[in-house]
């Protein structure tokens, strides 16, 4: 936070010799009040300024007379900016059952809408099944030629290389005694045979639109209590779901830096069986496990 704010007052300096006058930028003023709010806000809010300084005032700030050189990955923050129409208004999750397909498709699949659909996992047997013993033992039993290793391994906070290291971690720590090192990871399944097998417990979410097909690759994401995915955007082709197999999982949503001021920032609470739907590319979000209980997720994107 500190060196965003640092960046921040260089930028703006530099700015002032460029003879710029930031006022030009109408919610600079309503930065400087709102940059008061909760802390966990305050870097996505820095974040936007810096977008609306980039953004008018690029082309002189990274010209060869410049004194302030930006940072390599810098630019990946200021992405195509987005019509906040598609946050405007939404200030919650909306709780639904029993929804028609083509009701999901024509109000909620494709536009900012944050869905958790309470009723979509019903006939699963993977909320009884899955856990973190069942998966070692798929994974280990299926993939001896650890084909998996091929497949995109999020470690989060952790120390884990791999899929296998971190199934391979100690029963107490797999079981998150007290004492030991927590851990939350995810990872793609591009493995098409324990595809199969771990399909067998759970199928395509029946609200999904008619015309939607089963994607190839799912995701799952587990992990122990206070642990989670940082703040972030995703670069996905398409919206997603994400089914809550096992434990209780908070998500802070947050509208796009450009759409801050339009826009609201939100949780919601996905509980086992729960299924929570929406766009990750254009939500920043969080999550943290809430539960004693191992959180296990697993999810696709849906066309």
């Amino acid at each position: 936070m500190e060196e965003a704010q640092e960046k921040l007052a260089s930028l703006m300096k530099n700015a002032q010799n460029k003879k710029i006058n930031l006022k030009t930028i109408k919610s600079f003023k309503k930065f400087e009040k709102h940059f008061k709010l909760n802390f966990k806000w305050k870097f996505l809010i820095v974040t936007a300024v810096l977008a609306m300084i980039h953004a008018k005032f690029g082309h002189l700030l990274n010209s060869k007379n410049c004194s302030i050189a930006i940072p390599k990955d810098f630019d990946k923050i200021f992405r195509e900016p987005d019509d906040c129409s598609f946050c405007r208004g939404i200030r919650a999750g909306k709780r639904v059952a029993n929804i028609d397909p083509d009701e999901f498709e024509k109000l909620y699949a494709y536009n900012g809408n944050v869905m958790i659909v309470t009723d979509a996992t019903k006939n699963w047997t993977a909320l009884d099944v899955f856990d973190f013993w069942y998966l070692k033992e798929v994974y280990e039993k299926y993939d001896p030629k650890r084909k998996t290793l091929d497949c995109q391994f999020f470690r989060y906070k952790t120390n884990f290389t791999s899929l296998f290291e971190a199934l391979n971690m100690d029963k107490d720590r797999a079981d998150y005694k007290p004492g030991t090192e927590p851990w939350y990871f995810g990872w793609s399944n591009c493995n098409e045979d324990i595809a199969t097998i771990l399909r067998q417990h759970y199928s395509r979410p029946y609200f999904l639109p008619k015309t939607s097909e089963l994607n190839a690759v799912d995701w799952i994401f587990m992990g122990g209590r206070g642990y989670g995915a940082h703040m972030h955007l995703d670069n996905v082709r398409l919206p997603s779901w994400q089914a809550q197999l096992k434990g209780t999982k908070e998500w802070l949503i947050a509208p796009t830096p450009e759409c801050i001021f339009e826009c609201h920032f939100f949780s919601v609470i996905v509980n086992p069986g729960d299924v929570i739907v929406l766009d990750t590319n254009k939500w920043y979000h969080k999550t943290n496990v809430l539960s004693e209980e191992i959180s296990i997720v697993i999810g696709a994107e849906y066309d």
